[in-house]
C-alpha cells in the first residue's frame, strides 16, 4: 500500500524517512505524553539504535526548555510515549533522531508539525544534525507520498546530485544544521 502524507498538520506526528531493504520508506513517529511518574516508553519493533536515538532527543528537548517555553520539570510528572506505527517491521539505524526530537517539541510546545514535510537526519545531545545514508531512496519515498519539503543534515546537500530530477523538481530541500532549523521549518 502507497503511503500518503495527511491531509491536516497534527501536534506530535512526525513524518520521518528510512531506508530499508526494499529502498526508501516514510514512517509515522508519534509522541503522546500524559500523567505520569517521567517514564520514556518506546514501541513499534524498534532496534536498539533507534532507542538510543530517542532518549538522545528527549535529552537535547530537555536543554532546550527555556528556548521553546516548556516547563524544565516538565518530565518529572510526565510519561512520555514514542511509537513508530509500522507494524512488527523491525526498524533501526541512526537517522530518526532530529524526527523524534521534532514530535517531542511539537507535543510540548503545543505547536502543530507540517503534514507536507518529512525529515531525516540523527541528533546530538547539543542539537546538531549528523548525515546520514540513502538520501536518494529516502527522498524518492518522500515524492511518492506527496511530501513537499525534505528537511535533510546539511552534510548530505551534496548527496542531491545523486536525487533524482522529477524528486527534485517537486520537493524542496533544506539544510538543517541543529534542532533548531528542524523545529523552524516542521512547526506550524
Amino acid at each position: 500500500m502507497e503511503k500518503r502524507i495527511d491531509s491536516h498538520d497534527s501536534i506530535g506526528e512526525v513524518n520521518g524517512l528510512a531506508y530499508t531493504q526494499l529502498g526508501g520508506d516514510m514512517l509515522k513517529i508519534e509522541v503522546a505524553a500524559m500523567k505520569g511518574s517521567g517514564k520514556l516508553e518506546l514501541t513499534g519493533s524498534l532496534g536498539e539504535v533507534m532507542q538510543e536515538s530517542a532518549h538522545t532527543a528527549l535529552t537535547c528537548i530537555r536543554t532546550r526548555c527555556d528556548e521553546l517555553g516548556i516547563d524544565p520539570e516538565f518530565y518529572k510528572d510526565t510519561d512520555i510515549h514514542i511509537h513508530v506505527p509500522e507494524g512488527a517491521v523491525p526498524k533501526d539505524g541512526p537517522s530518526a533522531g532530529v524526527t523524534m526530537a521534532v514530535a517531542l517539541a511539537s507535543v510540548f510546545t503545543g505547536k502543530a508539525v507540517r503534514c507536507d514535510v518529512a525529515m531525516t537526519g540523527e541528533i546530538t545531545l547539543r542539537g546538531r544534525i549528523l548525515a546520514i545514508g540513502g538520501l536518494k531512496e529516502k527522498s524518492m519515498a518522500a515524492y511518492k507520498a506527496g511530501v513537499k519539503t525534505v528537511l535533510i543534515p546539511k552534510d548530505n546537500m551534496r548527496d542531491l546530485e545523486e536525487v533524482d530530477e522529477s524528486v527534485k523538481a517537486n520537493i524542496t530541500f533544506v539544510a538543517i544544521e541543529t534542532i533548531d532549523d528542524a523545529l523552524t521549518a516542521a512547526l506550524v
